[in-house]
């Protein structure tokens, strides 16, 4: 059984598994927002070791477990245990890429992975909710299911980025269910103190693209918000950030003016500086749903409670790598039904297309599966009934979209 993540309903944060269990809920009144005031920042400043960046006072990048060979090798106070970073072994973002292509008439074409060359890039991923551990908030030990998500959601980017992604107290689903603002504020610190750390040990200016779904969204909204949001230094940097699944907002017709007040929704090929986000659905969602309404569901988990005045945004990435519209899926071969693949991960061309759509104070990706009677290849179903939307899925629907967005980007920021 696959242990999915975050997701939300009306009213409701939820947590759902792959085989289609019943959800355990957490009542919205239970999670207050995590005050800002009381959440760490990154600011420009001055530090010996990466002039523009302020280690964090306290934080939460030790404590918990230390786990196998992901941390440094150096103690300090804020040791940060990576479950990704270039020159780890074993290391889930990275490894064989090959892929498989399935056609509509079933015609098969193996593409091998690219070269692991040094990358000009840095990809900086967090990934979402998959701790079932039983306290509120994760320890810092690596266990399979981090190891399994960061295969599937950030391997990939390994061939456009070197991918850091550190490990950090997220919320359990104990903590979901219990529901109070220090969870949030754990959980954020111990990103925050992990991401201040890099920024001080390992990026060296490179330039960042932030990765994050569902939880790992939501704590990517609060980590630039509290820093890069206002800070030009900082910004200077931001190659962009694919934050799906958190319902991040803008004002109605803007591309910002919710969430972050300087950080601008990407618009064309290219564009740097900038943020994509989405949360995709096979069909107009229900006024019950948790995705694509501002001040409920899974923006309640990063602080905005307005449902007035604001839009969720919504980015198209077929249309940002100029595609036409044509998503381009990339799914582990493990998770899917036989097809005769022996490459680890699988691809069908043409078989979703992809657009955003707002109604009735609703926006969300409206994804398309062909209606060619004679293509028999898998579909993605809304597991867990339209509420919920193909929320699983965000990433996997548009995975070869984004690491082409992010192709392009990098060349037009160097």
């Amino acid at each position: 059984m696959q242990t999915r993540w975050l997701v939300a309903g009306s009213a409701a944060l939820l947590l759902l598994t792959g085989c289609g269990a019943a959800p355990t809920a957490l009542a919205r009144d239970t999670l207050p927002p995590a005050p800002a005031t009381d959440v760490p920042a990154v600011t420009p400043g001055s530090s010996a070791s990466a002039p523009g960046v302020v280690a964090l006072a306290g934080g939460g990048g030790a404590g918990g477990t230390v786990a196998n060979a992901g941390h440094r090798s150096t103690a300090t106070p804020n040791a940060t245990v990576w479950l990704c970073h270039p020159g780890v072994a074993p290391d889930p973002c990275v490894g064989d890429r090959s892929t498989t292509a399935v056609s509509a008439h079933e015609t098969r074409t193996v593409s091998p992975s690219s070269p692991a060359n040094t990358r000009n890039v840095d990809c900086f991923y967090v990934y979402p909710t998959v701790s079932n551990e039983s306290s509120d908030n994760s320890d810092l030990q690596v266990q399979q299911a981090e190891i399994d998500v960061a295969q599937e959601q950030a391997s990939q980017f390994s061939s456009v980025c070197d991918v850091w992604a550190p490990m950090y107290r997220q919320i359990t689903w104990t903590g979901l269910a219990h529901g109070s603002a220090q969870v949030v504020v754990t959980a954020l610190s111990s990103l925050a103190a992990a991401f201040t750390d890099y920024m001080a040990h390992d990026n060296h200016g490179r330039p960042i693209v932030f990765i994050g779904h569902s939880q790992g969204a939501a704590m990517l909204i609060m980590l630039l918000r509290n820093s890069f949001d206002h800070s030009a230094a900082l910004r200077h940097q931001l190659m962009s950030a694919i934050i799906l699944g958190g319902d991040l907002t803008v004002a109605p017709g803007s591309t910002v003016g919710g969430a972050f007040d300087n950080i601008p929704a990407c618009t064309s090929p290219g564009q740097t500086g900038c943020v994509i986000a989405y949360s995709s659905f096979l069909e107009e969602p229900p006024q019950d749903t948790g995705f694509g309404k501002p001040g409920q569901g899974a923006a309640l988990l990063w602080g905005e409670t307005q449902t007035s005045g604001q839009q969720v945004l919504c980015t198209d990435p077929a249309a940002l790598d100029g595609n036409a519209g044509s998503l381009k899926p990339l799914f582990l071969t493990s998770s899917q039904p036989n097809q005769a693949v022996t490459t680890p991960w699988v691809t069908y061309p043409q078989l979703y297309t992809g657009s955003c759509q707002s109604k009735d104070g609703i926006t969300w990706l409206q994804v398309n599966p062909s209606t060619d009677q004679t293509d028999v290849r898998p579909r993605v179903k809304e597991n867990a009934g339209p509420a919920w939307g193909l929320h699983q899925y965000d990433v996997d629907l548009a995975l070869g979209n984004l690491i082409d967005i992010v192709a392009g980007q990098e060349a037009s920021y160097h």
